[in-house]
């Protein structure tokens, strides 16, 4: 009798919970069937400055989807925008311009309206940025990742987050400044040969510091080629290619008088501009005619640093080549080296340089980046 009425009892409570749970449901769907219509929900909040241009702004109808959404700047202008295919959000479907006032009105199904004013950033100042290598190129594997700024960031930081830089094979790699304007990516070794590389730079839209901001984005592309390395050895006076491991030929060179200002840096370069003709002229970067400068025209000039350092031919010096050193810091070989060696390298290609009488090519030179050692490129210096 005992086990009865407890069957008993748990059975009354039972049927008292779920009464409960029902009564409970129907109140819920009662009151949200009361509850007034919501009006559209937008990202910017009315009265908003200083909005980034770059970010969608986005409207969401609830329950009861969209009826409208029209947003136009303050010439009347509208907003292209694109509405779900359910009619529950809205978005914005180009960037917005900077210095603008926008007026956005929704309106939902359910007859309610929001409407928002604001206006975006107004940059004292704005920087696009050009990149390098050149998208589809093919390049050597010791280039660089090259973004020049037309005016110098400040918040290096802010530049660099804003950079994907994607590889096929996750190399390692990382950013450097080489100066206020030039920032660069370089992996720690050099590039596998048949890496593709991929670069987004998303600056449209971002704080720089101090009121510059970025006004356009960029990317490119890329893939790495063959291993080409030339070595120039002071000690033996000759210059040799090579392919993969293989040496494709090797000549003799008459480098920057030894013990002198002209005397060729030691240390890694990369293959930069190359010029069928070019006017070697030392008074673009800084030395004087009057002071032992000289105006030269050259055939086959090949770059190897900002500084001025070219392989070129140079017949008046054929025979020094092999055997003395005796131009302003050039690397001189004959007219036919100097062909030869323009078909057969590429931009990104390393040419190191030992055993001369001169320091070390200055790691922020321009093509002198693998002179920096990695632990230093790694830290970065986006702080300072």
């Amino acid at each position: 009798m005992a086990l009865l009425a407890l069957a008993s009892v748990v059975g009354l409570t039972a049927c008292t919970i779920e009464t409960a749970g029902a009564q409970l449901g129907e109140q819920t769907a009662s009151a949200e069937a009361n509850a007034p219509a919501a009006a559209p929900e937008v990202s910017v909040k009315d009265g908003a400055t200083g909005v980034d241009p770059s970010e969608p702004v986005t409207v969401t109808g609830g329950a009861d989807g969209l009826d409208e959404v029209v947003m136009t700047n303050e010439n009347g202008k509208v907003v292209e925008a694109e509405l779900s295919a359910d009619g529950q959000s809205w978005s914005t479907d180009e960037p917005l311009g900077y210095n603008r006032t926008y007026t956005l009105t929704a309106t939902g199904n359910n007859g309610k309206t929001t409407e928002r004013v604001f206006s975006t950033a107004t940059p004292s100042a704005t920087t696009g940025v050009a990149l390098a290598p050149l998208p589809d190129s093919t390049v050597g594997v010791g280039q660089a990742i090259n973004f020049i700024f037309t005016n110098a960031p400040t918040d290096r930081v802010a530049v660099e987050d804003a950079i994907t830089v994607t590889t096929s094979n996750d190399t390692e790699g990382a950013f450097y400044w080489v100066s206020a304007n030039e920032l660069r990516w370089r992996p720690a070794e050099f590039w596998e040969p048949g890496t593709e590389v991929t670069v987004e730079a998303d600056i449209y839209g971002l704080d720089m510091g101090d009121e510059l901001y970025g006004s356009d984005d960029n990317a490119t592309n890329f893939t790495v080629g063959d291993h080409v390395e030339t070595i120039v050895d002071d000690a033996t006076k000759t210059m040799t290619v090579y392919r993969n491991g293989e040496a494709l030929r090797s000549m003799p060179v008459s480098l920057g008088r030894d013990g002198t200002r002209w005397a060729t840096p030691n240390g890694t370069y990369v293959v930069g501009d190359e010029y069928s003709e070019l006017l070697m002229d030392s008074a673009t970067f800084g030395f004087a005619y009057e002071d032992g400068g000289y105006r030269t025209p050259v055939d086959y000039a090949t770059q190897l640093s900002y500084s001025g350092i070219y392989v070129h031919a140079a017949p008046w010096s054929v025979g020094a080549q092999g055997n003395t050193n005796t131009s302003h810091g050039c690397i001189n070989v004959s007219t036919e080296d100097a062909a030869w060696f323009q078909e057969n390298v590429r931009r990104g290609d390393p040419v190191i340089v030992k055993n001369t009488t001169a320091g070390t090519l200055s790691g922020t030179d321009g093509l002198g980046h693998w002179n920096i050692d990695w632990d230093t490129w790694e830290a970065g210096n986006a702080t300072y």
